[in-house]
């Protein structure tokens, strides 16, 4: 691993909230009552973004894993950075029609309807270890697709990482019950 850091609880207690501060809180988006959290803020500073994948990084460490795997679209900026961080190959999930080679699908559950996910059916070997990487955990239905993707591919889910949590849509109890999950940050509610 790159970063060296160790980190005792004060330090990540001062990182974590230093990460908070770069989170934006947008009310009444999308819709009027929401308190949208905007992940993209710690985007916007360097420094919140470094701290993010220094976090994760420190989550990870001593765990054995072969690949990254993300869905689209800002699962691909924390996975791709934490799989180049890390020396390990990167894995796109993306939407229908994304990706040149035959694919393996998996359908989920929105708020209203449904949406799904593709993966090369090629990116992920029988027995290989993966980390599931997204930007935020809400009901977790698209962690979950995601998962199902690499399972039925013959590889094993190893930790789902994401920066931010929204504790009140139960997916740790729900979509995600069984799976090694590490947030950063968690926010009680919805």
């Amino acid at each position: 691993m790159k970063n060296e850091q160790q980190w005792n609880d004060e330090d990540r207690k001062v990182a974590l909230s230093r990460v908070m501060a770069c989170v934006r809180e947008i009310p009444d988006f999308p819709e009027k009552g929401i308190l949208f959290r905007d992940v993209t803020g710690i985007l916007d500073h360097a420094d919140g973004f470094r701290l993010v994948l220094d976090l994760i990084e420190d989550g990870l460490r001593g765990l054995e894993f072969d690949l990254v795997a993300a869905p689209e679209s800002r699962g691909f900026i924390f996975g791709a950075a934490i799989a180049d961080r890390l020396g390990k190959a990167f894995v796109p999930i993306r939407k229908p029609g994304k990706l040149p080679r035959e694919t393996v699908s998996e359908s989920y559950d929105l708020e209203y309807g449904t949406a799904e996910l593709h993966m090369h059916t090629d990116a992920v070997g029988e027995g290989q270890r993966v980390v599931v990487v997204d930007d935020l955990l809400a009901t977790g239905g698209t962690a979950a697709a995601a998962a199902r993707l690499v399972e039925r591919l013959g590889g094993k889910v190893v930790r789902m990482v994401f920066p931010l949590e929204l504790e009140g849509f139960g997916a740790r109890q729900g979509a995600l019950a069984g799976y090694d999950v590490l947030t950063l940050v968690r926010y009680p509610g919805k």
